[in-house]
């Protein structure tokens, strides 16, 4: 699914889901707070402005290979990145200007980008605290690392995947994802999945309208 093709969809998608918005019905305080304080946060964080100046740089650097990205979308990531503070960071999937956000998110936390699994050089023994993956138009990629990296978290661990309602293959994906032994809460936003591996907190699986 291209960015126009969903441009087009989009109204319908938010009728659809438009119960599953700002916490209504959600009982855990958990969830509750990820919804209203990161997911529908508004606050105008000062390095946004930062992030879009160093955005407009990478222009003559991009090419067809570039991935397009709404802006809420990036945001969301800093933010999610902001709130986990993870040590080690994964980005994996086609090359974008989120790098730029997941980077931003937590200043001096270990960056690793991957477009082919054979750039997915991982240091024995150490933890993916955050994974970002992005490739939908690749089912079996986003599948074995999914798989490589979920051998690798912890109770901090978090998993953003995009496109998880995009393709058939990826809503089954999707759902192998929520099903695996060590996932725990995820929040569905239609664009993106989130994956959290704190098996502390009672497994739920949230729709938010986002």
């Amino acid at each position: 699914m291209n960015h126009i093709t969903l441009a087009l969809k989009r109204p319908f998608i938010w009728l659809l889901r438009f119960r599953h918005r700002c916490g209504y019905g959600v009982h855990s305080p958990f969830a509750f707070n990820l919804i209203t304080q990161v997911i529908y946060e508004r606050t105008p964080y000062y390095k946004y402005k930062d992030l879009a100046e160093e955005e407009k740089k990478l222009a003559p650097e991009k090419d067809k290979n570039w991935k397009y990205e709404s802006k809420k979308i990036k945001r969301l990531l800093f933010r999610l990145v902001n709130e986990a503070q993870p040590n080690v960071v994964v980005d994996a999937g086609t090359l974008a200007a989120s790098s730029l956000y997941l980077k931003a998110g937590k200043v001096g936390a270990d960056y690793l980008a991957a477009t082919e699994l054979s750039e997915l050089f991982l240091e024995a023994d150490v933890p993916v605290d955050f994974l970002y993956l992005h490739d939908y138009r690749r089912p079996a990629f986003v599948e074995e690392v999914f798989r490589v990296c979920a051998a690798r978290t912890c109770g901090k661990s978090v998993f953003v995947v995009e496109g998880i309602r995009y393709t058939s293959e990826m809503v089954a994906l999707w759902k192998r994802m929520q099903q695996d032994e060590k996932a725990g809460i995820t929040f569905d936003l239609y664009d993106l999945g989130i994956i959290f591996f704190d098996k502390t907190k009672i497994k739920q699986d949230y729709i938010v309208n986002f």
